[in-house]
């Protein structure tokens, strides 16, 4: 799949770029087997001065962590040990379809296992689920909601 006639699949390579552009992302990089290809943005003076803007999106996010208990605001999601971050660069999606209820919400009690949102890449729709039986104290991310590789999207206690 990856090759044609001992080419790469540019049809594949153009619609990492595609969801580069898209989701205004620095990089993308998928893994099949030993195949591995990372498109990513040249380093240049105009992207480095677009990078604050791309970083406040998150911090719009914000408010929603803040609405939790003051013991869960009080350290960082990413220094939390039951931090779920994510396998992948994609696009959240807290629910399976649109209109339908999300897979979990603050205070919901979760399995080892269980389906905790997606994570859609490359038109694949990718379950994230909980590495361990918890509580969800915290939802990091929003729906249709681009994420980087190792984000945090979830916190289980």
């Amino acid at each position: 799949m990856p090759e044609k006639n001992g080419k790469f699949d540019t049809g594949l390579i153009r619609e990492l770029a595609a969801i580069l552009r898209e989701a205004d992302l620095g990089e993308v990089e998928i893994q099949q087997g030993d195949l591995r290809i990372r498109v990513s943005k040249p380093e240049s003076p105009a992207v480095t001065m677009s990078a604050p803007a791309y970083v406040a999106p998150p911090v719009a996010h914000a408010p929603a962590p803040a609405a939790q208990s003051p013991a869960a605001a009080a350290a960082p999601a990413g220094d939390h040990p039951g931090t779920v971050k994510s396998p992948m660069v994609g696009t959240v999606y807290l629910a399976a379809e649109a209109g339908a209820a999300p897979f979990v919400k603050v205070g919901d009690t979760v399995k080892e296992g269980q389906t905790l949102l997606l994570v859609e890449a490359m038109k694949t729709f990718n379950p994230v689920l909980a590495p361990r039986a918890g509580t969800v104290t915290q939802l990091l991310v929003s729906n249709e909601q681009p994420v980087e590789y190792g984000e945090a999207l979830v916190v289980i206690e």
